[in-house]
């Protein structure tokens, strides 16, 4: 019958199709049913239909019967009991606006490397940076772990291969640049002006700085003390898109003390104010984002002529002046709150070309 994909094949038989499943592009994946008669075949097909229409299919377990999608969204739902809010955003993000539209229609078995490679390309032609597919490609790779548990079998592991990040050199400003920047801050310095000083000198990321109060400074004991980090998420609720919420920080490494240098001592005894609840971006109990920190960093930068300059400049900065002045490296990567001494090398230490020269004339101890 016409519309009904059934038809009489040549051997007498009746033939109908199904849809059984989509490919990666959308094209749909038919199977077929036989029948001796029409009706028979129209019978076997609607059972497909109905399977298919209600998310399931036919396989020996209650798990093979869910689509892609259901195991998205049931390993992120896991993930709100053990992450931060901001991480499961993240995982959102990756879920909504790439894996579910690209995947959430197949079935888990169905995803196989050569899914994920196609995927992957797919995602690259859309001119995404390799390190956003990248982050993308370990989400999908998590949620296909969370779903092979509840296989009796399991799944096949995807091994995707994930596209190579072009190597950038982080933007470190030079001791005569640093020093510049130094010199404008100090002079008619106030709150704003202090904060982005001392984050120079202890390494302190945007958000912790945005939530940093006076509370946490001890002269007394010469220390910083960071225990919570401000950022924009979005609003569960009412009242706009996003809102602004001070939490931990971002791992349990991030809660830690810095020791103040004297002239970091010096700076916070010069501007300290009596009441110890304030920001110390404000010295008040009003507070700046840090997207209004980045654009006021962005407007003090380049009226000293410096440009190119992000929060993170500062912190990639501080790392690469302690090692240069021969810090251990153990106590340098406690101070930027990191996990590993291994993250504190590869990302933050970026040796000057003065400091290297210094390294090679090392060699003229052992005549080479």
């Amino acid at each position: 019958m016409k519309g009904e994909n059934i038809f009489k094949r040549k051997d007498g038989r009746w033939e109908a199709r199904y849809i059984r499943s989509r490919e990666i592009s959308g094209k749909i994946i038919y199977g077929f049913c036989y029948g001796k008669t029409y009706k028979e075949a129209k019978e076997k097909v609607a059972k497909f239909k109905v399977l298919y229409d209600s998310g399931m299919a036919p396989s020996s377990g209650p798990a093979s019967r869910r689509r892609f999608s259901y195991f998205c969204d049931a390993w992120l739902e896991s993930c709100r009991l053990r992450l931060k809010k901001s991480t499961c955003e993240r995982y959102e993000t990756a879920l909504e606006k790439h894996i579910k539209p690209k995947l959430g229609s197949c079935f888990p078995s169905a995803i196989t490397s050569e899914t994920a490679k196609i995927f992957t390309d797919a995602l690259l032609a859309e001119g995404l940076a390799p390190k956003t597919v990248k982050d993308i490609l370990i989400v999908l790779r998590l949620v296909m772990k969370f779903a092979s548990k509840q296989f009796p079998l399991g799944l096949a592991e995807i091994e995707p291969d994930l596209p190579k990040e072009p190597k950038t050199e982080a933007r470190v400003l030079s001791r005569e640049e640093q020093d510049r920047f130094i010199n404008y801050l100090a002079r008619d310095i106030d709150s704003c002006k202090f904060g982005i000083l001392l984050a120079m000198f202890t390494g302190l990321r945007i958000g912790e700085l945005c939530a940093l109060k006076w509370e946490n400074i001890s002269l007394r004991e010469r220390t910083v003390r960071v225990t919570a980090t401000m950022q924009r998420l979005r609003n569960d609720g009412e009242g706009g898109r996003t809102k602004i919420t001070v939490g931990s920080p971002k791992s349990d490494q991030s809660m830690r003390v810095i020791p103040l240098s004297d002239a970091s001592l010096k700076l916070c005894r010069y501007m300290n104010v009596k009441n110890q609840a304030a920001y110390v971006l404000t010295g008040t109990n009003e507070f700046i984002e840090p997207r209004t920190l980045q654009y006021r960093l962005k407007k003090y930068t380049e009226d000293c002529g410096l440009f190119g300059v992000h929060f993170h400049t500062l912190r990639h900065t501080f790392a690469t002046r302690c090692v240069e002045v021969g810090f251990e490296i153990k106590s340098l990567s406690e101070i930027l709150g990191h996990a590993t001494t291994a993250i504190t090398m590869e990302r933050y230490v970026h040796p000057s070309l003065n400091l290297k020269r210094e390294n090679m004339q090392k060699l003229n101890a052992v005549g080479m």
